[in-house]
């Protein structure tokens, strides 16, 4: 059994006792960097809905939104801390003010570009709240592009679990491969974006 295996089971009995309550938390956590799987937990909650048991629009939404609270979650703690740890700290780490202000510079420029795409890129989903945060970056249009991005990653994954249904768990087996697709995608979109509007 591989370590992921318990939590993924953890996942789907939450999700069976607490329905649209227990998507909200458990995506809340999974936005904030916890080793819980979207992958996991949307695509069951999909297969929910076929079962006739949850309602997908309302999954979707609790997806999002449990996503947006763990990303404001980030937000704030980058916000309130980073910006003390990384003057005090950061040349321990090789960052330096200068890096700070680059930082800053960036969300400023395209910040609402680089949160709407990272919902779709692994990892950097989880992650890029913090820079958000620290560089301050305007409250309402983070929280809204987190909102979009997360509304279409648990939308689709939510109706692969619908047309999979009791093959669900297919998705979260493969999950390498549905990540490297989008990030594929994501890459050639913002090719194709830099050399038209460049």
């Amino acid at each position: 059994m591989s370590l992921i295996e318990p939590i993924i089971e953890f996942c789907v009995h939450f999700i069976g006792q607490t329905g649209y309550a227990g998507i909200i938390i458990l995506m809340a956590m999974e936005s904030t960097a916890l080793p819980i799987p979207n992958e996991a937990v949307m695509p069951f909650a999909g297969f929910l809905v076929y079962e006739g048991k949850l309602n997908m629009l309302a999954v979707i939404l609790a997806g999002a939104a449990g996503s947006v609270i763990g990303a404001l979650f980030s937000y704030y703690v980058g916000k309130f801390f980073g910006r003390t740890f990384i003057l005090k700290y950061g040349r321990y780490i090789l960052i330096t003010e200068k890096h700070f202000t680059t930082i800053e510079n960036f969300f400023q420029k395209h910040g609402e570009k680089a949160i709407f795409i990272s919902r779709f890129i692994p990892v950097v989903r989880h992650l890029i709240s913090f820079p958000a945060g620290i560089a301050n970056m305007d409250i309402k249009k983070f929280s809204l592009y987190t909102f979009v991005g997360s509304f279409i990653w648990c939308g689709i994954l939510a109706y692969l679990g619908y047309v999979l249904n009791q093959n669900w768990h297919i998705i979260e087996q493969n999950t390498g491969i549905l990540d490297y697709i989008f990030v594929l995608g994501v890459i050639l979109f913002v090719i194709w974006f830099y050399i038209k509007f460049k």
